[in-house]
């Protein structure tokens, strides 16, 4: 079962993440957490990503997909796996079904947590003056402000994979306004006849 998981910053993607982990034992892949692991192993692509990071460079979609493609070949990631903010663009998510292609595996699903921007910074700027208010430091993610501009980059370069990935027939949409609980039992229901047919 190979997912990708797609919503704006906030919509709940970590959270039901881990709860696809729980229930289906396959992993949640984070391309920076990834890209850590290649360079610290010294892989052929990690030493050409650290060689691109060190000279203060940005790692390619090559180099990306190049370490997505070593990743889903380890033992843990074999019946499936949940991509978490990657693809980030149409042209990662076509050069992501070209490495998928050649290996002869495919995406089962595309599930994208919909949810209201506004009501969204309406719960960061609560979160933000809530930890104020105990007296903790505020992330400097958790401020309204630069909410707002991760949305913005969101709706420039990732939104546009609803439809691309719609056109392929992957795409399921689940309200992400919802309860928790809510999502989940939504989300389990999509993903449930994929874990039967991928054997999981």
């Amino acid at each position: 079962m190979r997912i990708i998981l797609l919503g704006p910053p906030g919509a709940g993607k970590g959270t039901q993440s881990e709860r696809i982990v729980a229930r289906f034992g396959i992993p949640q892949l984070s391309t920076g957490d990834m890209l850590r692991a290649a360079v610290a192993a010294g892989t052929p692509v990690g030493r050409e990503a650290k060689a691109v990071m060190e000279s203060g460079g940005l790692v390619s979609d090559q180099i990306v997909v190049g370490i997505v493609a070593d990743r889903i070949e380890e033992a843990d990631a074999r019946r499936g796996f949940i991509l978490d903010g990657f693809p980030r663009t149409v042209e990662q998510a076509k050069a992501l079904d070209a490495m998928l292609e050649q290996k002869g595996i495919a995406l089962s699903t595309v599930v994208e947590l919909k949810v209201d921007e506004d009501a969204l910074v309406g719960r960061i700027a609560t979160r933000a003056a809530e930890t104020a208010a105990k007296g903790l430091p505020v992330r400097k993610d958790d401020t309204p402000e630069v909410f707002k501009s991760r949305l913005e980059a969101y709706r420039a370069q990732t939104a546009p994979l609803s439809d691309y990935y719609a056109q392929a027939g992957k795409l399921e949409t689940i309200d992400g306004m919802q309860p928790i609980d809510t999502v989940t039992a939504a989300l389990m229901t999509i993903l449930e006849p994929h874990a039967e047919t991928a054997g999981a």
